[in-house]
């Protein structure tokens, strides 16, 4: 098991196999938890403000949803316009 010590200015090194496992990069942000006796270190991303709404544990839930649905060949082919859409949802909605 790799080990590391804590350097001057309270800084760690993590052991190059598992930088290059989790693909880690200089710079990356790591939430740093304590668990008991323990320290665990968990590499974080940065999201713009602007994008946060897709991160939302709602929307990603309708993400996996779709996935699913895709997944299993609930989807229908491309519309080439608008009114070929409706006329789609129209059908479906009288079949229900």
């Amino acid at each position: 098991m790799p080990v590391s010590k804590l350097g001057q200015r309270n800084q760690v090194t993590i052991p190059q196999k598992l930088v290059k496992a989790l693909r880690l990069q200089p710079g990356d942000i790591f939430e740093i938890r304590r668990e008991g006796v323990n320290i665990v270190l968990l590499p974080k991303k940065i999201i713009p403000a602007e994008q946060s709404w897709f991160w939302s544990k709602e929307w990603q839930e309708k993400e996996k949803e779709a996935d699913e649905d895709i997944k299993s060949g609930r989807v229908s082919d491309p519309f080439e316009n608008v009114d070929q859409l409706i006329k789609h949802l129209r059908k479906q909605k009288n079949e229900d």
